[in-house]
């Protein structure tokens, strides 16, 4: 199997809601996603010969998954009180609200399905909160639990 490794990076605040500890409080961080794309074949013949894909296109396509989360506040929905939200929202503050609690663990699983949603195959989806602490999500080839 042939694996391709991407990586990019985003700056954004998220807390957790409901949460009994600092991560309560509006905290930022610099995120790392890391997709590992795989093939069992490589392209034959013109540009892609010898390629899963082009590097320059898995990098682009992550990137534009990547950046919609720089230099945001991400909440989950629902999270903050209606008045909260529209008042940042007035003082010209970014707010990316998401369906899920905004962890490692849920964004790694976020990442893997935008990147399969976007043609790939993808191995795994890691996402690093800080240098030393990463959560990855990638599925089991034999559809155990």
């Amino acid at each position: 199997m042939y694996v391709l490794k991407s990586e990019h990076s985003f700056d954004s605040a998220h807390f957790l809601a409901n949460y009994e500890g600092k991560c309560r409080q509006i905290h930022g961080h610099r995120w790392r996603v890391i997709i590992e794309i795989m093939s069992a074949t490589l392209n034959t013949g013109e540009q892609l010969d010898g390629m899963i894909v082009d590097f320059s296109k898995l990098k682009k396509d992550l990137k534009e998954e990547v950046d919609c989360f720089d230099h945001v506040l991400i909440i989950e929905k629902g999270s903050l009180k209606p008045s909260t939200l529209t008042a940042l929202i007035e003082e010209d503050f970014r707010v990316v609200e998401v369906d899920f609690r905004p962890t490692a663990e849920r964004f790694s699983k976020y990442f893997y399905d935008r990147m399969t949603q976007k043609g790939y195959r993808v191995k795994s989806a890691t996402v690093y909160e800080t240098p030393t602490n990463s959560a990855s999500y990638e599925e089991d080839p034999h559809g155990a639990v």
